[in-house]
């Protein structure tokens, strides 16, 4: 395993506690681009997310904005419980939402708002 996968699986184990086991992980093997888990956790939690520069609070209100403007569902799905590990409360992902909804638009942002509701009552 690369110090680039390492780092990538102890972010990603600090951002979504339990939902990786501790130690070794085996990977996605076998299915339809089995591959695309380990490439975030080495791009995106491993390289992006331990840059300095930026908090993971920072990071987590500019990734909840550019997942809200590409209606990423699945995304906001866990960047919603990302953003509460990284200490935003709910009035604050909310004011995101009412924040996008000027650069987003409306169906974009009520869109990651069910989501977000869902969401957040799970957690």
């Amino acid at each position: 395993m690369t110090d680039v996968r390492e780092q990538g699986l102890q972010v990603f184990r600090e951002l979504l506690p339990g939902v990786l086991p501790d130690g070794d992980v085996e990977l996605p093997t076998g299915n339809f681009a089995d591959e695309m888990f380990g490439l975030a956790l080495d791009s995106v939690f491993g390289r992006l997310w331990t840059r300095d520069g930026l908090s993971r609070r920072d990071r987590s209100l500019v990734t909840l904005g550019v997942l809200i403007a590409l209606r990423a569902d699945e995304e906001l799905k866990l960047h919603f419980k990302i953003a509460r590990t990284n200490g935003l409360s709910d009035a604050e992902i909310a004011e995101v939402l009412y924040h996008c909804t000027g650069y987003t638009g409306f169906p974009a942002a009520t869109s990651a708002m069910k989501i977000a509701e869902e969401t957040l009552r799970e957690t």
